[in-house]
């Protein structure tokens, strides 16, 4: 018996799967549905004609949810938008403090770029959603980007005008009474230092109920407190750096005072504060963002601050008012720290820094209400309060580690839900890349120098939109309350003090100007007091929160109604014999009444024949 050897059949080389998050990656790349999608490019950038007969509606792309599968160029697109649409309020409040407080081009310069850089690193902190533990989370896990604060500008310029008046800062004061004020780096140290030190009481109250928060801060207080804060800012910086500066030239001081011209005597080409030149210059750049929102693409109107700034700065620099003194000498590559503040806790700015912290809490709060709106995700339940817990705390670590990165607080931008709506995609993807981009304007020390060469005017007249949004913000927020008794005299009643001190910004100054020798600690309780009663939303948002809560809210209304069933001694028919509609007919014979009289209230008169049958028409009899 022979056995037949039979070898086994030759096998093909082994198939090794590839990782699946290689082949995503790979399929991303290397693929026209990874890099475009379906998405309709054409109706972001196209621009629109909406008059004439030639007007087309688009059609609008699909919506990017939250985990949809995003394209790699819509991802860049839109975090591109999203980082212009919010450039302009992340530049603003650098460029304020330094004016006022005359810090050097370099000092300004830096500003710049480290808001830019923070606002990068703590937008991508703010849009995590980290699990800390049970249900408490770090971040929204939405695209809510945070930027520099204006909610702080106008308390910081209280609390310098405080430094430079006990001495802490110089200053110096002309024959003709014209204070001049020194460059005060130690001022910006002082407010940087106490506002890291209160954005302890945010993280705390993060972990209070949103519901709690509510209560105590309804839409009447924080819709009064946007209002005052985007009004004072129009008053304080917008309209005075349109109409040149807001250094102390507006004051038109004779020479020779360094400041008799705008910006300076020194500048490229001075003029007087409210000269026609400089008005022209803000209105171009405040007519060029009304004219993109009417002709311009979702991009371009996405982008239509920077637009203004960028028209301004070209007809600025064609008529010699732009200085690139600024962009020679700002460094090529910068980051955090090359320019350091001496931190210190200065008392009297303790009390008002904890009203920020409020304020900034409550405008978290809805902003993360309008993003998940906007992003159609839940805005109730469990989740939702999840979020909003989670974007306090991330706001509140943002004021601390800002504070640490050289930089007034941060808080969340409303304008990038604008973005979201107008784009249509909500994918984080893109937030994260608006972070990039903005982390890269902030390196990139020439940027800087670019924003800082801007002219007066010209930021001015973009400003005064900006602010003049956050105005428009704040009465939003106000058309939520039902407008009850309760809330309209709480509104009148905060609105006095918040609007008669934007009106009067002097009046509490002088409150404890006759206390003799008060000692260090005295005086500083003063300062804290006066700076308070100073800025105006700060005073109308203290005097909100403390009626919400003593006054009671208003019996509710009965729906039934009383009708008279007779008419009021003296009362005259216009048209006599005529109906009376919706009122009772029924006349009784009453005591006294003559027969005459009452027959001809039952009776119909001459003329009214014509009255239907089954309604009486009834006369009034003149009482004599």
């Amino acid at each position: 018996m022979s056995s037949i050897a039979t070898s086994p059949p030759p096998q093909s080389p082994m198939e090794i799967p590839k990782d699946p998050f290689v082949r995503r990656v790979t399929k991303k790349l290397t693929t026209k549905e990874g890099w475009f999608g379906s998405y309709n490019f054409g109706f972001l950038c196209l621009p629109q004609f909406p008059y004439g007969k030639n007007r087309v509606a688009r059609v609008p792309p699909p919506f990017y949810s939250l985990h949809a599968d995003l394209p790699i160029l819509l991802a860049i697109v839109c975090g591109f938008q999203h980082s212009l649409a919010m450039l302009a309020g992340v530049i603003t409040p650098p460029i304020i403090f330094a004016s006022e407080l005359n810090l050097s081009a370099d000092y300004q310069s830096y500003m710049i770029s480290a808001s830019l850089i923070s606002s990068g690193i703590l937008s991508m902190v703010q849009m995590s959603r980290i699990r800390l533990w049970r249900n408490y989370y770090l971040g929204t896990g939405l695209i809510t980007v945070v930027g520099t604060s204006f909610a702080s500008l106008s308390t910081a310029s209280a609390i310098f005008n405080a430094l430079y008046a006990d001495g802490t800062c110089p200053s110096t004061t002309a024959a003709d009474g014209t204070v001049t004020r020194g460059a005060c780096p130690d001022a910006f140290g002082a407010l940087i230092g106490t506002t890291l030190v209160c954005s302890f009481l945010e993280m705390a109250m993060s972990f209070v109920p949103p519901a709690k928060l509510r209560r105590v801060f309804p839409p009447l207080v924080t819709g009064l407190t946007v209002v005052l804060i985007g009004a004072s800012l129009i008053g304080d910086s917008g309209f005075l750096n349109w109409g040149g500066g807001s250094n102390g030239c507006q004051e038109r001081p004779e020479l020779p005072s360094i400041f008799h011209l705008c910006p300076t005597i020194f500048a490229k080409k001075p003029l007087a504060f409210g000269s026609p030149q400089f008005l022209g210059l803000g209105f171009l750049s405040f007519v060029t963002i009304i004219l993109v929102e009417i002709f311009g693409s979702p991009f371009m109107r996405n982008a239509s601050i920077i637009i203004g700034l960028i028209v301004g700065m070209i007809v600025a620099g064609a008529t010699g008012y732009v200085d690139s003194s600024n962009i020679t000498s700002a460094p090529a590559i910068t980051f955090l720290w090359v320019k350091r503040f001496k931190l210190r806790v200065y008392g009297p700015a303790v009390l008002p820094g904890l009203a920020v912290y409020i304020a900034l809490a409550m405008e978290a709060i809805g902003d993360i209400t309008a993003s998940s709106e906007v992003s159609r995700v839940e805005v109730d339940g469990p989740e939702f309060d999840s979020r909003i817990q989670g974007g306090v705390l991330a706001d509140g670590i943002a004021g601390f580690l800002s504070g640490l990165f050289t930089v007034t607080p941060m808080s969340i931008f409303a304008q990038n839900n604008g973005v979201i709506a107008l784009t249509r995609c909500a994918n984080r993807k893109a937030g994260y890349v608006c972070a990039s981009f903005l982390i890269l304007y902030g390196v990139l020390g020439k940027i800087s120098g670019v924003f800082l060469s801007i002219p007066n005017p010209v930021l001015g007249g973009v400003t005064t939109f900006l602010f003049a949004s956050v105005f428009a913000s704040g009465v939003k927020v106000l058309s939520y309350i039902k407008w009850t008794r309760k809330e309209r005299f709480i509104l009148a009643a905060s609105a006095s003090f918040g609007l008669g001190n934007l009106l009067v910004p002097t009046w509490a100054t002088y409150l404890f100007a006759d206390v003799n020798n008060p000692s260090t600690a005295l005086s500083g309780f003063f300062n804290s007091i006066v700076i308070i009663l100073s800025t105006p939303y700060l005073i109308a948002g203290i005097v909100a929160v403390i009626l919400n809560l003593i006054i009671p809210d208003d019996a509710p209304e009965r729906d039934d109604v009383v009708h008279s069933t007779s008419p009021a001694p003296g009362y005259v028919d216009s048209q006599p014999g005529l109906p009376m509609l919706g009122k009772s007919t029924d006349v009784e014979k009453t005591a006294g009444m003559e027969d005459e009289d009452y027959k001809a209230r039952v009776e119909p008169s001459e003329g009214v024949s014509g009255v239907s049958s089954g309604v009486q028409a009834r006369t009034t009899v003149l009482e004599a």
